[in-house]
């Protein structure tokens, strides 16, 4: 629904929780639709009995977004500038050391 933001009003809900992921798995577009799904990468369980082996693990879906396509252009506006803000963070010094 395109309103202009001022039109908008913000209402946090505190029962939404945050959800840690640390891969983007599958990704598709229709031309009006996009979907995007993020995943956390659990380890398998290891049997102490058994012979020591290469560790293994899988992915798992946490989220899937769907979204219309200016809703995906507001999202990647977002996080190029998250990004650039992070990039500057780290190129500066810790507190307390000078360069």
């Amino acid at each position: 629904m395109n309103l202009p933001p001022e039109l908008v009003r913000y209402v946090d809900v505190e029962s939404v929780s945050e959800t840690f992921v640390d891969s983007v798995g599958l990704n598709s577009c229709d031309g009006h639709i996009a979907r995007i799904e993020l995943c956390v990468t659990r380890l398998d369980q290891f049997d102490p009995k058994s012979p020591p082996s290469k560790p293994s693990a899988k992915k798992y879906p946490a989220c899937r977004l769907v979204m219309p396509m200016d809703t995906l252009a507001r999202l990647a506006q977002e996080l190029q500038r998250l990004l650039a803000a992070a990039q500057q963070q780290s190129a500066r010094p810790p507190p307390g050391r000078a360069n």
